[in-house]
């Protein structure tokens, strides 16, 4: 080997473990959640924190995961949430599995296998708890992680309901199959009225309620506002996305956060 190559060799190592030791995982309860926060939202004047907050208190009773992934040079990049099957807030039946809720890292951080940092996080602690291995539910077009990451990392798509992904990793091949919880049209069937069925864990849904409230008002629509406050309402919850359903006439109108102006063009279609 030449100097050279030698002195190369040396220096890109050398960058390497810089890299590694400027990464640390942060696990966040309730002993630091005043310090590092929530994350997603980092002002606790925005209208959902106070929300996710004292939704998140809640939940770390229950085995929920918040971990940062912090880097000393610039500070939080990234986070992952999960937790047990049993507890999850997405409409999925996963008893015996670790479920993600979100997988998130900044865009001028992706492509540098944070990413998958997170989630070793998360397949660590499922092997620790002797689960059957880690599940998400992914989508297409924005708002929830999509499946890249997953196949990425040897996960497998199970069940396609568009535009949702169910991804699971097993960790033996014998291990039960996850599934979308119950039949959407069951579901759907008892709201005939315009309805908005939603819960507390992700601070951005705040804002929606807000608006959409607004907009009913303005119309002159009644629109039931329902809150999910335990797991299994929103493993029930029409949307596999579960925290987060626009229903009328026994229809899905929205799966996920929609502005005012979206709301307003859906139902001058719904009222033609």
């Amino acid at each position: 080997m030449s100097r050279e190559t030698s002195d190369l060799f040396q220096s890109n190592n050398l960058i390497k473990k810089i890299i590694v030791k400027d990464i640390e995982i942060i696990n966040v309860d309730l002993s630091n959640i005043s310090e590092y926060g929530i994350f997603c939202v980092r002002n606790p004047k925005h209208q959902g924190y106070q929300a996710k907050l004292k939704w998140l208190k809640k939940r770390f009773s229950e085995g929920l995961k918040l971990k940062l992934l912090y880097l000393h040079s610039s500070g939080p990049v990234g986070f992952i949430e999960y937790v047990p099957g049993e507890k999850t807030w997405r409409g999925v039946e996963a008893k015996g599995y670790m479920v993600i809720h979100c997988i998130w890292v900044g865009g001028s951080h992706q492509g540098k296998g944070y990413g998958s940092r997170l989630l070793e996080e998360c397949i660590k602690d499922a092997k620790k708890e002797k689960k059957h291995g880690v599940v998400m539910v992914t989508r297409e077009g924005g708002w929830l992680s999509g499946k890249k990451l997953f196949l990425k990392n040897n996960s497998e798509l199970v069940k396609r309901d568009s535009p949702f992904c169910l991804m699971v990793k097993k960790f033996k091949k014998n291990a039960p199959t996850p599934d979308f919880k119950g039949e959407q049209k069951k579901k759907l069937k008892k709201y005939k009225e315009l309805t908005l069925i939603y819960a507390s864990q992700c601070p951005f849904l705040a804002k929606s309620i807000r608006e959409l409230t607004s907009a009913s008002k303005e119309k002159g629509i009644k629109l039931n506002i329902i809150e999910l406050k335990k797991p299994a309402q929103s493993q029930n919850a029409p949307s596999p996305y579960g925290v987060f359903n626009l229903v009328y006439k026994g229809r899905l109108l929205a799966d996920h956060y929609i502005s005012k102006r979206r709301f307003q063009y859906i139902m001058n279609e719904e009222l033609k």
